[in-house]
């Protein structure tokens, strides 16, 4: 054991180095450590021939030293699949099979340590596991028997069962072929010194730790695989997150925190009318594109939050709802010069005044009677008056001209001159009685338009008259 302190101290200083590389470089690494046994079984004249006589038989042939921890092993990952790994063990013989011989030798306190370094191939992504992670290597190295050292040639296999990311269990075997066959073990302890091939097995058993990566931002993807170290992603998105977990990343999503559809670049449409609801004054009610989303239930072209109407198709002058035509006359109250009042379409919606009230205005204007030479009418003649009003409001679109006439009597100066005041006189006196002076037109005649013959007394009354006409 008087190698052990000088072995012990190699591996701390090979341990400390590799972490902290680990934490300068970020670069995954794994270390070892276990129990080994080294098999002579081999060992002889023949060397390789006794290479697979009796690898198996722990009882005679297999070496075991009393401490549970007799190797270490620190290996790094350099390429895919490709590791480097140097393994440092110690052990105590007190076996050691001569198979050719039948001898099965028993020395004492013969010491064993070795120093080794290699290459390892996994052999994981072959068989596509996450947890049996089976590897090949090969390597050279350093053996001390006591005190004889000879150089190694290391061909040899092992499986790492991972338990967890991070922790496993790893089994290798490896052949140690002593380059030099002619070296010896030559020991006082042994009967006679053991000669020819010196080559052996030894087999290790371990925990192994795998450390060094980098995930700084939790989320299970190593930094240098991650495109988003510092932000919490998915490893369908190498890393980036997906924080609305609608299957698009966040630096590709317009709308991030929502879920969306990729056709709308992760933005969503609620109402599934093909416009993203960013875009649309309706978003949860589906409606038309022509409309910015919004519905038209009606069909009149204008959206039903700005429609009066929303079920009546009417104009956009009137919000969206029909033109009313309050007296059903076919004419638009907004076309309808008397809405209330059902006319004709020739009138723009106004009554037209009949036949019978014509004939009644005229018969009742005949009526009116003046003082003689004057203009002022004759309080009798009043009711008559009221009468023609009553007709013409009746009436109150139409406009109405009051022609005065006169018989031949005086000069047709004088009788033209009195047939205008009388018409002026009759149509001041239906204003007062609601008419609008728009509505009426007064005319003075004279003696120019007779309806019978001056030359009577008969006649000469009836060409003293006033008429009502209505004005188209």
């Amino acid at each position: 054991m008087k190698h052990f302190s000088k072995l012990f101290i190699l591996s701390m200083l090979t341990l400390l180095t590799s972490v902290s590389n680990a934490q300068d470089k970020n670069h995954p690494w794994a270390i070892t450590i276990g129990a080994n046994a080294v098999d002579f079984s081999s060992t002889g004249a023949n060397g390789m021939g006794n290479l697979f006589a009796q690898p198996l038989n722990i009882r005679d042939n297999w070496n075991f030293v009393g401490s549970p921890f007799s190797y270490v092993n620190v290996k790094r990952f350099i390429a895919d699949n490709i590791s480097f790994g140097v393994n440092l063990s110690f052990n105590q013989i007190d076996r050691i099979a001569i198979l050719e011989q039948q001898t099965l030798l028993r020395p004492e306190d013969l010491s064993y340590y070795s120093a080794d370094g290699g290459f390892s191939y996994s052999l994981a992504t072959l068989i596509k596991s996450k947890i049996f992670d089976p590897y090949i290597n090969v390597g050279a190295g350093y053996t001390w028997i006591d005190n004889e050292g000879f150089a190694t040639f290391n061909p040899g296999a092992g499986i790492n069962f991972w338990l967890t990311d991070k922790l496993g269990v790893n089994l290798q075997t490896t052949y140690k072929y002593a380059a030099d066959s002619g070296e010896t073990i030559n020991q006082a302890n042994l009967a006679s010194p053991i000669e020819g091939s010196i080559s052996h097995w030894q087999h290790q058993l371990g925990l192994v730790f795998r450390f060094g990566d980098k995930d700084t931002d939790g989320d299970k993807i190593f930094d240098k695989e991650d495109a988003c170290p510092e932000v919490p992603g998915l490893l369908q998105f190498k890393g980036c997150p997906d924080s609305d977990g609608d299957g698009i990343e966040d630096s590709k999503d317009a709308c991030p925190n929502e879920a969306g559809l990729a056709e709308f670049n992760g933005c969503p449409d609620t109402d599934g009318d093909g416009i993203m609801d960013k875009e649309d004054a309706c978003p949860t009610v589906a409606g038309l594109k022509a409309l910015n989303g919004c519905p038209d239930a009606d069909g009149d072209g204008i959206a039903d939050k700005d429609d009066a109407c929303p079920n009546q198709a009417g104009p956009k002058a009137n919000k969206g709802c029909p033109w009313p035509d309050s007296d059903n006359d076919g004419v638009l109250d907004k076309d309808d010069k008397c809405p209330t009042v059902a006319g004709t379409v020739a009138n723009n919606g106004c009554p037209e005044v009949s036949v019978d009230d014509v004939k009644k205005l005229n018969d009742y204007s005949k009526t009116i009677l003046f003082d003689t030479g004057k203009a002022s009418i004759k309080k009798e003649s009043l009711e008559t008056l009221n009468a023609i009003a009553e007709i013409m409001k009746q009436y109150p679109n139409s406009r109405f001209s009051i022609d005065g006439h006169t018989d031949s009597v005086g000069s047709d100066a004088l009788n033209l001159k009195l047939s205008e005041d009388r018409a002026a006189t009759v149509r001041e006196y239906l204003t007062t009685r609601g008419l609008e002076g728009s509505r009426l037109e007064s005319h003075g005649y004279g003696e120019s338009r007779p309806i019978d013959s001056n030359n009577t007394a008969k006649g000469k009354k009836n060409n003293r008259r006033v008429e009502v006409t209505v004005i188209k």
